[in-house]
């Protein structure tokens, strides 16, 4: 896409829908730290943005069963009644029909009051467009609100950037209403919404570029982890945004370095990053991440120290 096209696909004034993937915060012992996990939601609530728990970025990859559900109690109990979140439908490692082991996790979601974001599989690595969403109109079938998620392997093995034919067939379906794109690549993200424009345009894509977060600017909403960083930064973000104040650009630069080295290789580590910002600026007890993850150097608190500082903490 050249520069020009970009240009003019550019919205200023938008009214951005910004949700926010929460990270799941652990003790040193290796144990979830509920009370500042639950505190936080709140906090994330209250500043503007959506929460989206059991993701990549709360550890869905390495939670048990229980360990999920717990996820999905939890936040309800701390958001109280009829207040929106969204959460993940993981069903990579489990055995059984794909179909079922998908409605079987969007059940468990729909009964806490959340929305099902739909984690790939790499069962279906390899089927043809078709086959793929006729999985997926299975799946959704009878689902008031389903999202999609598309995810580079930088992330996840399971993951995977479809093909335009398919991203065409998923947006056929009625249920799905949007889709968490996350292949840090602008202009296939660019094709994504000029098809969504072109296809269906109350689809939504939501931008998971940690590495640019001003996809903003071009259509996208945002589903990122990035976001669980600072979520009042984020939401202040988009107000600057949707009112054309030039403060905008700033901040949004302020959040994007703050990106540039939370996401660096190796991607997985950047929860890590998250809890030793999150620890730096007060929000919770320990910088521990979960004990499977990868681990930033020692040295990472004084990196986000700037990043802070630069944000105004």
């Amino acid at each position: 896409m050249q520069i020009e096209e970009m240009m003019r696909r550019q919205r200023p004034r938008r009214k951005v829908q910004g949700i926010s993937a929460a990270l799941l915060p652990f003790k040193a012992d290796g144990r979830v730290e509920m009370e500042a996990f639950q505190k936080h939601l709140v906090a994330t609530q209250r500043a503007g943005l959506v929460n989206a728990v059991n993701m990549d970025t709360g550890y869905v990859n390495y939670l048990s069963d229980v360990e999920k559900s717990d996820v999905l109690r939890w936040t309800r109990e701390a958001l109280g009644k009829d207040q929106a979140f969204v959460a993940g439908a993981y069903v990579e490692g489990l055995d059984g029909d794909v179909v079922a082991l998908y409605r079987r996790e969007m059940d468990r979601i729909v009964a806490h009051g959340g929305m099902p974001i739909l984690f790939q599989t790499r069962r279906l690595h390899g089927k043809s467009a078709r086959e793929k969403a006729d999985v997926y109109r299975a799946v959704c079938q009878g689902f008031s609100q389903v999202l999609a998620f598309e995810l580079g392997t930088m992330f996840a093995p399971n993951g995977e950037i479809f093909d335009e034919e398919t991203v065409r067939r998923l947006m056929d379906i009625p249920e799905l209403q949007g889709m968490k794109h996350s292949s840090l690549d602008r202009t296939i993200e660019l094709s994504r919404l000029a098809l969504r424009d072109a296809h269906r345009p109350d689809f939504r894509i939501y931008t998971g570029n940690d590495l640019g977060i001003n996809m903003i600017e071009y259509g996208s909403d945002y589903l990122l982890g990035l976001a669980t960083f600072c979520p009042e930064r984020f939401a202040e973000r988009d107000r600057l945004w949707e009112a054309g104040d030039g403060a905008y650009y700033a901040l949004s630069d302020a959040l994007q370095h703050l990106g540039n080295i939370a996401f660096r290789a190796p991607v997985p580590a950047y929860k890590h990053s998250a809890a030793v910002f999150l620890h730096l600026t007060g929000r919770i007890p320990s910088a521990q991440p979960h004990p499977k993850n990868p681990r930033r150097p020692d040295w990472e608190a004084e990196m986000l120290r700037d990043c802070a500082r630069r944000l105004s903490y």
